[in-house]
């Protein structure tokens, strides 16, 4: 269990706050303001737990630096090829696929996570 400090809620209500999928660079510079001693191993040592213990989640996305997310109900993720924006995409979780893939598997498949990819509008408009 994590222990309770006021940089771990900040980083909590941070992450609440901003649902742009920030990296623990952009966390540790915007907290750096309000705990000017803060150190970007303490900000990665917090997302980290925070992320082990189920409280927000860490977004990998291939290629790109991992990203956090306090928003831990089922949703899917989509990154932009282009750009490398990583945005959330609004439709309910396909539990179907769950079924499905129990059908196929020997093993028991209790949930699943699904990361889209492509242009994000921004860039789409840009190559039109």
């Amino acid at each position: 269990m994590l222990r309770h400090s006021k940089q771990r809620e900040s980083i909590r209500r941070y992450l609440d706050m901003h649902r742009t999928h920030p990296t623990a660079e952009t966390v540790y510079l915007d907290l750096k303001q309000e705990f000017p001693n803060i150190s970007l191993g303490t900000v990665y040592r917090n997302l980290n737990g925070l992320a082990d213990s189920g409280e927000i989640l860490r977004i990998s996305s291939g290629d790109g630096p991992v990203r956090y997310d306090g928003n831990t109900s089922p949703h899917y993720h989509f990154t932009c090829t282009e750009c490398g924006s990583l945005h959330d995409i609004a439709i309910a979780p396909q539990t179907q696929l769950n079924a499905l893939a129990n059908k196929h598997f020997e093993g028991t498949v209790t949930g699943h996570s699904t990361h889209f990819f492509g242009l994000c509008p921004k860039c789409k408009n840009n190559i039109l």
